[in-house]
């Protein structure tokens, strides 16, 4: 295929993110001598300023990090904690069973500690220079571009019915226009404060006292003060000590072995194992004799998908506290026996049922919502970026969040981490909610090795279709040969056949959605098959955004690609 854009290649960095202009606040802090982590941290303050309709400052940021000195791989999980105050039946004797749009879903921001943990742990830059972009687009402004401005204005009454989130999303009273310069001044103070916070501090004691100083700023200075009193007021359950307490935790990544690739994901905090779970069973098949996207090959990755998203929903959730058997989920003979479950002539007509890795038998459904009627998946969503410094670090990072469910705090410009909307209501479920507990995750970045030697870090916005999209790109690129930035734009598919991670936790048995460049013919032997089709256009944002740097250690080339299917970008040098 012929790609919209050419590969960027460069020899000392590349760094590839969600927006073009966060693209660019990393690639100066690369040009000025910052390391991938100093960079990637700066993009991804910028993206939580500049995408704010999907990102936001106070939301959540899991990162996947590589340091070449020590040869060592980190996992940042970057998501926030339910509140004391909340209890497991909380929103089944309150709400019926449902988790509403408001201050009752947030979780401790996680975001900035992530980030400031990245920059003690692994960068060499201070808060306040890899904040400046940020800074800069939230107090100055920035042009709005039109894919966030439809997103606004389509979900406007959300956006009207909490006066704080009024005020910054409809300064007109309606969405902000294409072109028009788009403000976040409450915004731009509280980065401004915590950056002046950590300033006085660096003075005094130096880098690290100063980076605790920005980090205590926001959770135990007045950020914390102002969310906690506002939350209050609203009938939410976050409190100052809440955040006080709050901090990041280093998590194991699971990985996968294929065609010598080893791929290393979040864990089952997240839905990071979906996808080297699809790729354990994928490896049993001659994918390339298939055919890129002829019927036969969507079908089988649609089925590996399912499989992966049924052990998703029967087994995940935060492992402090629930036992989730990852090992044996990951495991090559589990890869077997779930493979063993797929038919190459029929579909599963639903969600098939979960497997347990010990017995290698399957495991009833429970907790099914009631399939939705024929209308649209609503979109999940966030952003993402990538770095591969000059040293060989590399940066993978998913930071999330979107603003029109949950309130922006009046005064401080951010919100308070809605990602309770991944939880579950029903006690029993693993992602149950309770106090301290962390939500499970959509957001997941990745990042692959080959020969040991960093080679690919990528990931994507779009909810549960994130590692729908990944997959795709990671087997456009290694199984059938192509430039990254051609296996980012080839057209894609996407299954919702599963409870969705989003509040209500919507559900489409069958449901296959194929991009309209995919051949028509295919389309409908995957009907015959069994699976319900739908067509999008031709290339949409549904499809999620992938963005990716492949390292050729052979010629010291590094190729990046970014999708088009929204505002995102590469840079190299």
């Amino acid at each position: 295929m012929v790609s919209s854009r050419m590969t960027i290649m460069g020899t000392r960095h590349v760094i590839s993110a969600g927006h073009y202009l966060a693209a660019h606040a990393g690639f100066q802090v690369l040009e000025a001598g910052g390391n991938a982590i100093d960079a990637g941290v700066a993009a991804g303050l910028a993206i939580g300023v500049l995408q704010t309709d999907k990102v936001n400052i106070g939301g959540v940021a899991p990162q996947i990090i590589y340091t070449a000195k020590n040869r060592k791989v980190h996992c940042i999980d970057g998501l926030g904690v339910w509140p004391q105050a909340v209890t497991p039946d909380y929103f089944m004797e309150k709400h019926g069973g449902k988790i509403p749009p408001g201050v009752e879903r947030c979780v401790v921001p996680a975001a900035p500690d992530a980030w400031i943990t990245a920059l003690a742990n692994f960068g060499t830059m201070s808060f306040g220079e890899v904040a400046a972009a940020a800074i800069r687009f939230a107090r100055d402004g920035f042009p709005m571009y039109p894919l966030m401005s439809q997103f606004i204005a389509a979900n406007r009454e959300s956006y009207a019915h909490w006066p704080s989130s009024k005020k910054v999303f409809l300064p007109r009273g309606r969405a902000p226009l294409p072109g028009e310069i788009f403000v976040q001044s409450d915004l731009g103070r509280t980065l401004q404060y915590m950056a002046d916070e950590e300033k006085k501090a660096a003075r005094r004691k130096g880098r690290k006292a100063g980076l605790k100083a920005a980090r205590d700023a926001f959770y135990k200075g007045d950020v914390a003060a102002q969310v906690a009193k506002f939350i209050e007021k609203e009938g939410g359950l976050m409190r100052y000590e809440d955040f006080a307490a709050f901090k990041v935790k280093f998590e194991p990544t699971v990985h996968a072995r294929f065609d010598g690739i080893e791929l290393h994901a979040c864990g089952p905090w997240s839905q990071g194992p979906v996808l080297p779970m699809a790729l354990n069973i994928l490896k049993g098949y001659d994918l390339k004799a298939m055919g890129h996207n002829s019927s036969e090959y969507i079908h089988v990755v649609t089925e590996a998908l399912k499989l992966a998203f049924s052990d998703r929903h029967h087994h995940f959730g935060d492992p402090d506290f629930v036992k989730v058997p990852i090992a044996g989920l990951m495991s090559d003979k589990y890869a077997a026996y779930r493979r063993s479950r797929i038919s190459v002539e029929k579909a599963w007509p639903e969600m098939p049922p979960a497997g347990d890795p010990k017995t290698l038998t399957e495991i009833p459904n429970r907790w099914m919502p009631v399939p939705q009627p024929d209308e649209a998946p609503g979109p999940g969503d966030t952003s993402y970026l990538c770095v591969i410094d000059r040293h060989g670090n590399a940066f993978s990072a998913t930071p999330s969040d979107g603003s029109d469910k949950t309130p922006i705090i009046p005064g401080v410009g951010i919100l308070c981490s809605g990602r309770g909307t991944q939880s579950w209501a029903d006690p029993t479920h693993p992602c149950s909610v309770a106090p301290g507990k962390r939500p499970r995750l959509t957001p997941s970045p990745a990042l692959a090795f080959r020969n040991g030697r960093v080679y690919m870090p990528f990931g994507t916005p779009g909810g549960d279709v994130q590692p729908q999209a990944m997959l795709q790109v990671f087997l456009n690129l290694n199984v059938f040969g192509m430039a990254p930035q051609d296996a980012i734009e080839a057209p894609r598919f996407a299954t919702y056949s599963y409870p969705g991670s989003f509040e209500p936790h919507p559900y489409f048995p069958g449901r296959l959605y194929l991009e309209s460049r995919i051949d028509k013919t295919a389309g409908s032997e995957l009907a015959s098959r069994g699976h319900k089709v739908y067509w999008w256009d031709d290339m949409t944002w549904l499809a999620g955004a992938v963005c990716t740097i492949l390292n050729d250690h052979k010629n010291g080339v590094l190729h990046g690609g970014a999708d088009p299917r929204r505002p995102a970008y590469v840079l190299g040098w």
